[in-house]
């Protein structure tokens, strides 16, 4: 999702949501951290970057039940994360459209936001796996674009910081294109130390 930890005055060149909205919101309560770290609510946070909807479409996109859909939008609201940006009346019902309240939320690796690096790692591992596995029993190639590959390098902390930004600049880039084409891709990018072996550096004669 675009929620990271990255450089909040980094200039952008929006083109969704359909709805005004903050650049940037950093949690600071507890409540936001437990409301924003939750499954259901990070795929409708997800959702809302698209566009603004009301709690049947949610509920239709993410195939669950509209009062569960509708309680985890209290959830959200509560803590101040999203909110309803417009109305449309259809019949005799007023049809309540929710956004966030921020283009992208700024948080620390504490409280519940704890472990969902490795959560979002297992999410896209399984979704990879799957496509794989489908491809294999097919015995055709993986249809549109699956590219995952991995390096690892020693290199000064500072470098490394040069890279993540440049990386988190590409993901909210990614972000934020006009929602066309039939098929719904995911970037992911990971910068970690790692615990795979390196060589040591070169001795200066050369052996």
């Amino acid at each position: 999702m675009a929620d990271h930890t990255a450089d909040p005055d980094r200039p952008s060149t929006p083109h969704v949501p359909d709805y005004p909205l903050a650049d940037g919101l950093t949690l600071e309560a507890p409540a936001q951290y437990r409301a924003l770290f939750e499954e259901t609510r990070q795929q409708i946070v997800a959702l809302l970057s698209e566009r603004a909807a009301t709690v049947s479409e949610l509920a239709s996109a993410l195939q669950k039940p509209k009062g569960t859909i509708g309680h985890h939008m209290q959830v959200l609201a509560d803590a101040g994360l999203v909110h309803v940006v417009r109305t449309q009346k259809v019949r005799a019902l007023v049809a309540k459209y929710w956004g966030r309240t921020a283009r992208i939320f700024y948080y620390h690796r504490v409280d519940a936001a704890v472990g969902d690096a490795q959560r979002i790692l297992d999410r896209a591992a399984a979704e990879v796996g799957h496509l794989e596995a489908a491809a294999s029993a097919s015995g055709t190639e993986v249809e549109g674009i699956l590219d995952v590959n991995r390096r690892d390098v020693r290199l000064p902390v500072e470098r490394v910081a040069e890279f993540r930004a440049r990386l988190a600049d590409l993901l909210v880039e990614f972000a934020d294109q006009p929602r066309s084409g039939q098929e719904t891709y995911a970037m992911v990018y990971g910068v970690f130390p790692s615990t795979r072996a390196g060589l040591p550096p070169a001795d200066e004669d050369g052996s």
